[in-house]
């Protein structure tokens, strides 16, 4: 499926923070995809029409933002285009809960990528997290991410120790990737638009499966030649355009 991401060439749409906005287009750049990223309200509707995937992540919110999000989410579905969701820091505030739980209801979320804590807050589950970190807690990642599928409809995506992606029925665990990750800001934003780009070949958990499988590797062949977090980012970059296939194999069921 990279070949396939790789000869296609889709226009990724993201409207993102501003903390990543950079890393996040280079890393698309670096996969071969093109990112587009524009997120005023008076465009976003003709962008995520022509695009082959659309991201939506919700690290820096604002009001217009969340306008444009959802303007674009409906633009996306009208046209069939995947949507993937990023709910940065679920659990850091009422109010992004609340744009989540908005978002879920005007758009038809493709799939959610997500860390442990943004799950665990969007289903209203105990966890303890510190802002848009993971955090810590006791739950059943697995049963929740299940639970999250079915609930919602959509592929689910939770990166951490063991990634798991599920659609509600398969559900792989992949372990894939190394510490050095969780030091550079903006990896997990730039998985999510690196999920669109796979989405847009095929809308499948296996497709996500796929891309976290060989985001994760990309992480590793990187941290083989630095584990350093500003040296790591450019090796990763790197990395990304130069893995041709991974060690993808299909999960079991739920």
């Amino acid at each position: 499926m990279i070949q396939q991401v790789r000869e296609k060439k889709p226009l990724i749409h993201c409207i993102t923070n501003y903390v990543v906005a950079n890393f996040q287009a280079n890393g698309l750049l670096s996969l071969g995809a093109s990112p587009v990223m524009g997120d005023e309200i008076e465009e976003v509707k003709e962008l995520a029409a022509v695009a082959d995937a659309l991201s939506l992540n919700i690290g820096t919110l604002n009001q217009r933002s969340v306008e444009s999000m959802i303007a674009a989410g409906q633009s996306a579905n009208e046209k069939g285009v995947p949507v993937v969701l990023d709910p940065v820091g679920a659990g850091a505030t009422a109010y992004r809960l609340s744009v989540i739980d908005k978002i879920l209801k005007e758009v038809n979320v493709t799939a959610l990528r997500c860390n442990a804590g943004e799950l665990a807050a969007m289903m209203r589950k105990g966890w303890s997290a510190k802002g848009v970190d993971a955090g810590e807690g006791d739950a059943d990642l697995t049963a929740l991410a299940v639970d999250a599928a079915r609930k919602y409809g959509f592929i689910v995506a939770v990166t951490g120790e063991t990634d798991i992606v599920t659609d509600g029925d398969i559900i792989h665990q992949i372990h894939a990737g190394h510490p050095v990750m969780a030091s550079v800001t903006g990896m997990g934003c730039l998985l999510s638009s690196v999920t669109g780009a796979f989405l847009s070949v095929e809308k499948s958990a296996d497709a996500v499966a796929e891309a976290v499988q060989f985001y994760g590797e990309a992480g590793e062949r990187a941290a083989a030649i630095s584990e350093k977090p500003g040296s790591f980012q450019i090796a990763f970059i790197n990395a990304i355009s130069t893995i041709n296939e991974s060690k993808y194999q299909i999960g079991g069921r739920a």
